[in-house]
Parts: C-alpha cells; sequence; structure tokens
C-alpha cells in the first residue's frame, strides 16, 4: 500500500489501552489512523477530516456511538464496525438497523478486526475507484434505476440516491431480479455474508430506509415491495 492509496481509519473508544494497540496494528498494514475518545470529538474530526471507514465503540462519554452513528448517517454513507460488549446483543442489533456495516465483541482479536476492516473496504472500495478516475462499468440498469458497481453510485431517474454499503447491496440483490422474492435470510445473505448474525428486523430496518431515501427524489416510489412473512422483491415493470 504506497503513501497516495493509503486509507484512514477512524477508531473511536474511550479506552485509550486499545486505542493505541489498534492503531500500531493498523498502521504497521499500511493505514492511516485517526484516534477519538468520544463521540463529541471524533463528529467533529469525521466532518471536518473524512475516513475511509471507522470503528466506534457504543458505550463512551460525551456521545456514545449510537448517537455518534445516527448523526453520521445524516450526512455520510462511511463504512462503519461496531465494537461491543458480549452483553450487549441489543445494542449490536439497534446498531445494524441504525446502519452500521458490521460489528466486533469484546474482546476481540486484532487479526480477526483487520480482515473485517479489509472485507468492507473491498465492498466499498468503488469510492477508490471513482476518486482514483477509474471507467465507469459494471453498471445495472432497471428502467428509473441505474445502480454504478464501480463507482457505488446509485440514481433513481437521474438523481443521486446516496446509500450506504449494506443498503446499496440489498437495492442490487433486489434490482438483478426484478418479480422475484427474496427472503430476508437471502438478503441478510447478500449484505453481510456468514460473518455478522443480523436478525429479520435488520432487514426490515435497512429497506426502511431505502424506501425513505429513494422517496426524498421521488415521492411515488415503490418499486421495492413487501411480500408479508415471505420476504421483498423488486417489481417488474
Amino acid at each position: 500500500m504506497t503513501e497516495r492509496t493509503k486509507q484512514t481509519i477512524a477508531l473511536v473508544d474511550d479506552d485509550r489501552n486499545i486505542l493505541a494497540s489498534v492503531q500500531m496494528t493498523l498502521e504497521a498494514e499500511g493505514f492511516n489512523v485517526r484516534t477519538y475518545t468520544d463521540g463529541e470529538s471524533a463528529l467533529q474530526g469525521l466532518t471536518a477530516y473524512p475516513v475511509d471507514l471507522a470503528v466506534l465503540d457504543i458505550k463512551m462519554p460525551r456521545m456514545d456511538g449510537m448517537e455518534l452513528l445516527q448523526r453520521l448517517r445524516t450526512r455520510s454513507n462511511l463504512p462503519v464496525i461496531f465494537l461491543s460488549s458480549k452483553n450487549e446483543e441489543v445494542d449490536q442489533l439497534m446498531g445494524l438497523r441504525l446502519g452500521a456495516d458490521d460489528y466486533i465483541t469484546k474482546p476481540f482479536s486484532q487479526r480477526l478486526l483487520l480482515e473485517r476492516i479489509r472485507a468492507l473496504l473491498r465492498r466499498n472500495d468503488a469510492s477508490r475507484a471513482e476518486a482514483n478516475g477509474a471507467p465507469a462499468g459494471g453498471a445495472l440498469i432497471r428502467g428509473e434505476l441505474a445502480l454504478d458497481e464501480l463507482r457505488h453510485k446509485c440514481t433513481w431517474k437521474g438523481e443521486d440516491v446516496p446509500l450506504t454499503v449494506t443498503e446499496f447491496l440489498l437495492v442490487k440483490t433486489l434490482a438483478q431480479r426484478p418479480g422475484l422474492v427474496k427472503s430476508r435470510d437471502q438478503l441478510i445473505d447478500a449484505a453481510y455474508g456468514d460473518t455478522v448474525y443480523v436478525d429479520d428486523r435488520t432487514i426490515d430496518s435497512h429497506i426502511k430506509r431505502v424506501r425513505k431515501k429513494f422517496r426524498q427524489v421521488d415521492d411515488d416510489f415503490n418499486q421495492i415491495e413487501t411480500l408479508y412473512g415471505i420476504g421483498y422483491r423488486y417489481r417488474e415493470d
């Protein structure tokens, strides 16, 4: 990883020992790292100095990870990994429903965290390709919907629809096969693979946010249909 292509990771945790240890590991692997010890300073720093991915602790002073994520999601589709304790399963699921892309429980293997970071960055590497001037490609067109996988860009009727990594994968999975019903389990596999446990309600929350984002562009958007007790499908035109 050369200096020009170094990716920057933000670490947000009130445990300075964890920050120092993880920072050392990531820097040894060629990443730039910015650290914050509370949610308020992280929000200010991430707003002023955008990064490629953030690792957030849930329990922090001044502003916890949940509130920080909610505020970030109003302005950014930044890939986010949550850190949580084993007894915080409710918080883990809530974090995913709020738009986190992954979570890891404490205590954790730094090697595992590194692999999760790399996997999530690969899922979001389209933004890096766009910054480097890569040509357009991998486009999926479904009527008024256009998904450019290379640039991680979604448009509806020519208007940008900003989606997180997970939301983009869900829309792509549904739009690839219009009319075909996808169960929640199938959508979980498409969005998270087999590395993260999420429940059905997490997918419902993601779909709700996706619809809201499309309806900010088009009040009449109704392409994603719910089949109660079964799953979702993208409407055939």
